[in-house]
């Protein structure tokens, strides 16, 4: 039996490249569900379907009506790579107005365990709330991959989302 991981990606330069995300995981032995961001979602319109047919489930993006199933087996864990500062004060602050914010921020409270990967530049990094917002995570049990373990922040203007480090952020998964 494989274990599951919902890989949960953000509006960040490395979405457009999600796929080998779920390639370094499924490499790793994990059944992978995808979960995006709508603005993730919107760089993969009219594309969804090669995802699914990756993964072998569908692509959630959106909160499903109440008594509605989004389709996927239970995480064993979750990676939220990238993670963008939005997306890390909106969850910090308890504000899970996505899917891809309200999954992950209920799991941490039952157990299922959740890494973070970020993706952002020296600049927006340096917003005083964006370190309070990685603290909060952190009380709340969440694993932050960054500095030289994960992702450092990179200069404005210089991100590179085709080099990020998909397999580094699955290593850490175990």
């Amino acid at each position: 039996m494989s274990r599951v991981l919902y890989l949960i990606a953000c509006g960040a330069g490395p979405a457009q490249f999600v796929e080998r995300g779920v390639l370094a995981a499924q490499a790793a032995g994990w059944d992978t569900c995808l979960v995006l961001t709508p603005t993730a979602a919107s760089w993969w319109e009219g594309r969804l379907g090669e995802l699914e047919k990756l993964t072998g489930h569908p692509v959630r993006h959106r909160y499903t009506k109440p008594g509605e199933s989004g389709g996927l087996p239970k995480a064993d864990a979750m990676l939220v790579a990238p993670l963008t500062t939005t997306s890390a004060c909106k969850w910090a602050a308890g504000i899970t107005d996505t899917v891809a914010l309200g999954i992950p921020a209920e799991a941490v409270h039952l157990g299922v365990p959740v890494f973070v990967m970020p993706f952002w530049s020296t600049a927006l990094g340096a917003q005083p709330a964006v370190a309070r917002a990685l603290a909060t995570l952190r009380e709340q049990g969440v694993r932050v991959l960054d500095g030289p373990d994960g992702y450092q922040p990179h200069p404005p203007k210089q991100g590179n989302g085709a080099a990020y480090p998909w397999p580094r952020a699955v290593a850490a998964l175990g």
